[in-house]
């Protein structure tokens, strides 16, 4: 209740402040046509008023909202107008001596919401937001939504702005967004991340270069842990500049085919017989070497090219299986990864139908894998299509990194899923921690009862691959088995490997 009569009051206090003098001006107008005698003054109240609170409102706004519009669902500058206003202000404060900041403010969980609980709840969110931003700030500081759910904030300038002020500042921003939000008798907690630029700290000494440095320094936060606060420095233009680096590079590997397949094997612990392996993308760089996942999926993903990564791997797996079977071993199954970006595509069915023909590939050899974040929480309608599309079609579904995402049971039961893999983090020491156990245990049961398998990831030593069999897991993967390898690399590995696997003791045929 006390929340809520907050953002009332805030809401009552900002439209108040727009109002400017319209209200003082009805005021003495309608008293000076009072004291002059007769009625007159009615029609005066009757006239001035509107007028001059329609003429008190627009001239109370700054004048970039009215020359570039504003923000049809907050009511706050656009980007335009924002930019216009931040040179004003530098203008202005180098005439007199002053300085400002430019802090910019992004809600990490918006989409996640506006999956949970719609459109209308998202919009609210944000309204609410822009009316918390607004009063944390002064009247004459802008404030600007720049994106879906980013937020920029110029201040007027100031005599005095440290280090330590613009710190202060934007953790009472993050501290209004991120208080509850009432509605529909649930409590909605946003998060959020902000990045901040002094004045005297930006790269140039436009206007462009005060906001772009802003956003960089989010951008720095929104990598980072949920709810972190950066300011901008001068290597985070070096890092941005490596990074845009890498993500046109990226775009070339995969029209020069420079990303390759490795392959992990997974084992059953009950026979130690190889079950399949993993497609793990891997990128041949001509100067850097081979590269990892972590050093270029964040380029490929913001370029939009997920969906042809997949693509190439999804080829170059079906290519692997064909492959092996020529070389007379038989491989079970593959899996591949794909992106939420790929399950949210209409077409995803399709176009691996389409591939597995070309490749005369059963379905049910190949495993897709999904991350539990993509299901996490209320995962979208073409999601949860695509995924039990692929499983009708034969496909099995491997919920990846179980454990992480916060994947609910409920979540877990309306999809086809065939198997939960295991994320590292509860498998490491397992034979060692009995709380990690106990995790893992959990786990095992649960997917017992769901009539799920289950695939331990990460396991790299004697004891692990030992007491996850005790505890119930029916496959391994890990350096503990074999590191990834390339496809010529897995033909030799499996000839050996299946040189040394000893049968287990088939003891009905013994006892005949």
């Amino acid at each position: 209740m006390y929340a809520r009569s907050r953002e009332i009051f805030h809401t009552i206090r900002l439209q108040l402040a727009r109002l400017s003098l319209a209200p003082l001006v009805v005021v003495i107008l309608t008293l000076t046509a009072w004291l002059l005698g007769g009625e007159d003054w009615l029609l005066v109240a009757a006239v001035v008023l509107p007028l001059s609170l329609i003429f008190g409102y627009k001239t109370s706004q700054p004048p970039a909202f009215q020359s570039s519009g504003e923000d049809a669902l907050t009511g706050l500058l656009t980007k335009n107008g924002l930019m216009e206003g931040i040179s004003r202000n530098l203008v202005s404060l180098r005439a007199t001596g002053s300085t400002t900041a430019v802090v910019a403010i992004e809600i990490n969980n918006l989409s996640r919401m506006r999956s949970k609980f719609g459109d209308a709840a998202a919009e609210q969110a944000l309204r609410v937001t822009s009316d918390r931003i607004g009063a944390a700030l002064r009247q004459s500081d802008l404030t600007a939504r720049v994106g879906d759910a980013r937020f920029v904030v110029c201040l007027d300038p100031i005599r005095k702005l440290d280090l330590e002020d613009c710190l202060q500042l934007a953790n009472r921003l993050q501290m209004a967004v991120e208080e509850p939000i009432t509605l529909k008798a649930a409590s909605l907690h946003l998060c959020s991340s902000v990045g901040f630029c002094q004045e005297t700290r930006a790269p140039g000494p436009e206007a462009k270069a005060l906001f772009d440095a802003a956003i960089l320094a989010l951008e720095e936060a929104l990598r980072n842990e949920t709810s972190a606060i950066r300011t901008y420095s001068g290597d985070m233009r070096q890092r941005a500049a490596r990074r845009d680096r890498t993500e046109a590079e990226a775009l070339s590997a995969l029209d020069q085919e420079q990303i390759i397949a490795w392959f992990q094997p997974q084992v059953s612990t009950d026979t130690g017989k190889i079950t399949g392996f993993e497609a793990l993308a891997r990128w041949q760089h001509p100067t850097r070497g081979k590269l990892a996942p972590r050093d270029f999926l964040p380029a490929m993903e913001r370029a939009g090219q997920m969906g042809r990564l997949s693509e190439r791997m999804l080829r170059l797996s079906l290519e692997a299986l064909v492959n092996w079977q020529k070389s007379g071993i038989r491989v079970e199954t593959v899996g591949v990864n794909f992106s939420k970006e790929d399950f949210s595509d209409p077409t995803l069915i399709n176009r691996i139908k389409g591939a597995l023909d070309r490749h005369d590939v059963k379905p049910e050899r190949l495993s897709i894998e999904v991350l539990e974040n993509v299901v996490a929480g209320a995962p979208n309608d073409m999601v949860v299509r695509n995924i039990n599309g692929l499983a009708k079609l034969g496909c099995n579904i491997d919920l990846d990194d179980f454990g992480t995402g916060h994947a609910s049971i409920s979540s877990i039961r309306r999809l086809s899923v065939h198997r939960l893999k295991i994320d590292r983090s509860f498998v490491i020491r397992a034979d060692r921690d009995p709380q990690q156990r106990r995790l893992v245990a959990a786990i095992v049961t649960m997917a017992e009862q769901l009539g799920l398998e289950v695939l331990a990831e990460g396991v790299e030593t004697a004891g692990e691959h030992t007491i996850l069999s005790q505890l119930g897991c029916t496959h391994v993967q890990g350096f503990g088995v074999a590191q990834p390898m390339s496809f010529e690399e897995t033909i030799q590995w499996m000839t050996t490997y299946n040189r040394k696997l000893i049968p287990p003791l088939d003891f009905k045929r013994r006892a005949s």
